[in-house]
């Protein structure tokens, strides 16, 4: 099947800019001269324009015209409670999932301590490999009272765990308490991420509510230490 024209400019632009021969900070080109290059309409290069800026590569800013981003980092926001697949919906093909381990298990002196579960208990154990531009950069490992959460499938894993269980399960998904370290990888994440060298990752450790203060969810985010900046705003206390 023939790609539209729109899309085959946006994927010329899109690779110019992973690869680095359009650094960021730098303008695109005006609207009229990408038609005069592509030979194409001043509407098939703003579906294309579009595209990159729905897809992370671009910022569109009135008077000046498009700004190439940096995409070797992405914004991960502190504070916020935001899923991996709502940050992969801006980036399109950018970005995949793969679940590497889907299980129900009963719950160890580990998960007892971080889901405050009692002997007995079970949660969901689930490990997902995050990849953007074609390198694994996180590896995120999500421990789920299965009490609170009874269904959950591969599936939901692969696309997103928050949208099943707010949209499926009419559950509320509240506030989270949250760690930053940085550590020496493990022989898993060596194993499963693209570490190219870097002999730390930055684990983001995370304890979630739901709006009935119960503790549903432990998180380890595991991640690359040179695609990620952390983001927050803070305000000073009077």
């Amino acid at each position: 099947m023939t790609k539209n024209k729109f899309r085959l400019i946006y994927d010329q632009l899109a690779t110019e800019i992973q690869k680095g021969m359009i650094q960021p900070g730098e303008l695109l080109p005006s609207e009229n001269e990408l038609a005069d290059t592509y030979q194409a309409s001043r509407e098939t290069i703003r579906k294309a324009l579009k595209l990159l800026s729905e897809h992370g590569y671009i910022q569109k800013v009135q008077g000046k015209g498009s700004i190439v981003l940096d995409i070797s980092k992405i914004d991960f926001p502190i504070s916020g409670l935001v899923s991996f697949k709502e940050l992969a919906d801006k980036m399109g093909k950018r970005a995949k999932t793969t679940v590497v381990t889907f299980s129900r298990d009963r719950v160890n002196d580990f998960l007892r301590e971080h889901l405050q579960a009692v002997d007995g208990e079970e949660v969901w154990s689930v490990a997902r490999v995050r990849e953007i531009d074609g390198e694994k950069i996180i590896l995120d490992k999500d421990f789920l009272r299965v009490d609170l959460v009874p269904v959950l499938t591969k599936k939901d894993c692969e696309e997103s765990i928050y949208a099943h269980i707010e949209e499926e399960l009419g559950l509320v998904v509240s506030f989270a308490k949250k760690e930053i370290t940085v550590e020496e990888p493990t022989e898993e994440d060596m194993e499963l991420l693209d570490l190219e060298g870097y002999s730390n990752v930055v684990v983001v450790k995370s304890h979630v509510y739901l709006d009935d203060a119960k503790l549903f969810q432990y998180t380890e985010s595991r991640h690359r230490p040179d695609k990620f900046r952390f983001v927050d705003f803070a305000r000073r206390a009077k």
